[in-house]
């Protein structure tokens, strides 16, 4: 018995040694980096078990969780004493960033912070990778260089910011593949499946998504990156497999805000990287591309949050496993990863080698935000009559760290956005207040700046974004200083208790969710056409109401609780008989039917715009929508539907007479088709829309079809739009537009711009004056006038409604949800 006691003892003792052995990534995986993809979970198990063999030097912190439920992680790598002090570094990096107001900053032995970011797009898994390779440099007992790095630089390597879509590409790669990797490009193996790797579960892109923060995996990473607020960023990327490597510096257009000493220091950093690639030979470019403008990447977040932010770019798009380049050579997942863990070291060689100025530039890009006094708003104050609106952007500024108040006078004077004019600021009824001079004021003032200064136009994304067009709030620049008041939230929702009916007022996308989970909830809900005046108080048109009569019996308790939810304020109404306007009982009041929706999708659709219109109807509106692969649309049965969604995309299959014979009875049927975009465009030419587009009338000269080969990206910026701003006339007298002003602010991204229906509704059109901001070529701004992008036509019983613009836009464009909401549960009606 002594004897077994012993042996399973001594099994014990070698099991815990065994399991506390650090381990190389290939010793713990069996096979070396880049002979197989390594699955999600194998990679969240070899950082585990990294900390548990070092966690003197490693801990594993989960910071949360990706819709498919994966878990996302971040490591600490520091040394012995760094690590027993680690949340004293965080706080001392708060207070030198003026966040932590609690003591003064230490300067002096303060650790300078890397923070590396892998894999945030799932299909350039290569980054992944080289995470593991990354990790055991920092903690390899035989490495000595890393651990003089680590004296005075902690590092944060955060090793897959996107797991569902990584997963989603080494599944199907694995399966495509076979025993040994084809190289060949044509290969089934390099041509992945829609909606592809690339975005998270809702087909976002997730690099577009840092100061928006609309998905689950963005919002719980920035707020575990704002509790650090690192010296140095990088986020890790591939581009075409043609392509060689490439890394900082950026290319133009640099945001003004940027500083000299974060340009120059990703210049030094660009030189350690180019000095190991020389000495391998290794291909690369700097200052191409990928400039520093779009303030939601994951270089430009960080830089104007203080950080030396920057990509770097391997190339591997496609690759696989291996794959033949144009120039004759196979690119394999090996040496992939190995150029990137190549960077990751020289970053944090570098960053340690400069720890010091780091740190004080750091320290100083703050100091600057808060006492300079050259910006030229000093504040922002908005305004709505509805609180949802404004709570939409406080929502935001506390996503990003922002401070805000409310102001201690109303006696202002400012540049009111919407009408661009210096003008006495007019209180609508509920008042925000941001301070410019604080911590970040310079992420601030790129995300409020209503005119986009550009210092080259060739961009890499949008180049307009400024929230208060975004939101839909009334906003106004203050140029001087003002006192803010502790930020004031509006007053609780009361309950009402109503015997015939409940009036709800529809000014805010929060209606419309309200709306939709009345009607999920079975209650019957009507809405006004017109305005109309009960118990001498003014309605709107698209006033919500519900009322006793043929309801469900709980009808009065379902509706107070979606109002506290929503924080909506109903109205009792205890007649049917209105002062002025429509009585209840008149065409004019519409009952509002649940619609069944169909969303198409599929390898004719663009991933990312079928991803907004999915994810807002389970994330927001919580409402039932099936999607369809379009290249099957002859097949299906389309009278299962009410309304049918054609989000961007180059519908191939609609050239096909059999489904435009179908859509077409489905229109007949009473259908609802909601197109946008290319979408949109699709209609157009159609013999029963009537639909037309703009087309290009200008004369071009004989000069300019002479052209310097040298010029030809330059020449192309004059038929470019790459997202810009634009006002739009709106009839808002059209369900399409209630809940809205007579106008609307539409982020433009291509030339489609429609003549005016004669048959139809033009609910949204751009008169000569309708430019607001961002970049537009010279043709282009000629031809964007006098035209319809928001149109409503009908058809036998059903109606197409045109949205020639993405309302729905990465999700932030706010203000575009109610509309696109209407289109989906009023029009038609």
């Amino acid at each position: 018995m002594k004897k077994i006691y012993f042996l399973l003892f001594a099994f014990a003792i070698c099991t815990t040694i065994s399991a506390q052995t650090l381990q190389s990534p290939e010793k713990f995986l069996g096979y070396k980096i880049g002979e197989h993809y390594t699955p999600h979970y194998k990679i969240l198990n070899y950082f585990n078990a990294v900390a548990q063999a070092v966690p003197q030097m490693v801990k594993i912190e989960k910071y949360g969780e990706t819709y498919e439920g994966r878990d996302l992680i971040v490591a600490y790598i520091a040394s012995g004493e760094n690590m027993q002090r680690l949340d004293e570094i965080r706080m001392n990096n708060l207070r030198l960033a003026g966040i932590a107001k609690d003591n003064a900053a230490t300067v002096t032995n303060a650790s300078a912070i890397v923070w590396l970011s892998y894999n945030v797009h799932g299909n350039e898994p290569s980054s992944s990778e080289a995470a593991m390779l990354t990790l055991f440099a920092l903690v390899d007992p035989n490495n000595s260089q890393t651990k003089e790095w680590l004296k005075n630089t902690l590092v944060i390597i955060d090793p897959c910011l996107n797991p569902d879509g990584r997963e989603r590409y080494v599944s199907w790669y694995t399966n495509a593949a076979g025993m040994q990797f084809n190289a060949d490009p044509q290969s089934r193996e390099h041509d992945e499946l829609w909606p592809y790797g690339r975005t998270n579960h809702y087909n976002f892109d997730l690099n577009r998504d840092w100061a928006w923060q609309t998905q689950k995996e963005s919002a719980a990473r920035i707020k575990k990156y704002n509790e650090w607020l690192p010296q140095v960023h990088v986020d890790f990327h591939e581009q075409g497999y043609n392509e060689p490597y490439y890394f900082a510096p950026a290319a133009e257009p640099y945001h003004k805000v940027i500083t000299q000493w974060q340009r120059d220091f990703q210049t030094r950093i660009g030189k350690n990287n180019a000095k190991y690639f020389d000495e391998k030979g290794w291909l690369y470019f700097t200052k191409e591309f990928f400039d520093l403008f779009y303030p939601s990447y994951g270089d430009t977040y960080p830089t104007y949050n203080g950080s030396i932010g920057m990509t770097y770019e391997q190339g591997g798009i496609s690759a696989g496993l291996g794959i033949k380049t144009e120039e004759g050579d196979t690119l394999t997942l090996s040496e992939r990863a190995l150029h990137h863990y190549t960077t990751s070291l020289s970053t944090i060689e570098v960053s340690s080698k400069n720890a010091g100025q780091l740190i004080n530039e750091f320290k100083k890009f703050f100091d600057d935000n808060m006492h300079d006094e050259s910006t030229e708003y000093k504040a922002y104050i908005l305004t709505a009559k509805d609180a949802n609106k404004i709570k939409e952007v406080t929502d935001l500024l506390d996503a990003n760290g922002i401070e805000y108040g409310s102001p201690s006078s109303n006696t202002l004077k400012g540049y009111n956005y919407f009408t661009n004019k210096e003008e006495d600021f007019a209180d609508e009824g509920n008042i925000l207040a941001v301070n410019a001079l604080q911590p970040k004021g310079k992420l601030l003032k790129v995300l409020f700046e209503p005119k986009s200064m550009l210092s080259d136009s060739a961009t890499y994304d949008i180049t307009a974004w400024a929230v208060p067009y975004a939101y839909g709030v009334k906003a106004y620049g203050i140029k001087d200083n003002i006192e803010l008041l502790p930020y004031k939230n509006a007053a609780g929702i009361t309950t009402v208790s109503a015997n015939y009916g409940l009036l709800i007022p529809y000014t805010s996308f929060s209606a419309a969710e309200l709306l939709s989970e009345l009607l999920q909830k079975k209650v019957k809900v009507r809405f006004a056409l017109k305005p109309f005046t009960y118990n001498e108080k003014k309605f709107e048109r698209g006033t919500l109401i519900v009322l006793k009569g043929n309801n469900i019996d709980n009808w009065n308790a379902i509706t107070n609780e979606a109002c506290k939810k929503f924080n909506i304020q109903p109205t009792e109404a205890e007649s049917g008989f209105m002062e002025a306007g429509a009585d209840f009982g008149s065409p004019d009041v519409r009952l509002i039917k649940a619609p069944r929706v169909a969303l198409l999708t599929g390898r004719e659709v663009s991933a990312s715009a079928a991803g907004e219109v999915w994810s807002l109807f389970d994330n927001s509106l919580h409402y039932p929508i099936t999607q369809l692969n379009s290249e099957e649309l002859s097949e299906l049965n389309l009278q299962l539907y009410d309304v049918l969604i054609v989000p961007d995309g180059s519908y191939s299959s609609f050239n096909n007479k059999d489904v435009t014979d179908k859509i077409q009875n489905f229109l007949k049927g009473g259908g609802k088709i909601i197109a946008m975009e290319n979408g949109a465009a699709k209609f157009a030419g159609m013999d029963f829309t009537n639909l037309k587009l703009k087309e290009d009338t200008s004369a071009e000269k004989d000069s300019a079809v002479i052209r310097k080969f040298a010029n030809y990206e330059r020449d192309e910026l004059s038929n470019s739009i790459p997202g810009a701003i634009y006002k739009v006339e709106l009839d808002n007298t059209h369900p399409l537009a209630f809940g809205y002003p007579d106008f609307y602010y539409t982020l433009k991204q291509d030339a489609h711009l429609y003549k005016y229906l004669k048959d139809g509704w033009n609910v949204g059109t751009i008169k000569s004056s309708g430019y607001v901001s961002g970049f537009v070529g010279s043709k282009l701004k000629q031809r964007l006038k006098d035209g319809m992008l928001v149109g409503d036509i009908n058809y036998e019983d059903g109606n197409i409604i045109l949205l020639s613009d993405n309302p729905l836009f990465r999700l932030f464009w706010q203000n575009g949800k109610l509309m696109f909401a209407n289109a989906v549960f009023l029009v038609g009606e």
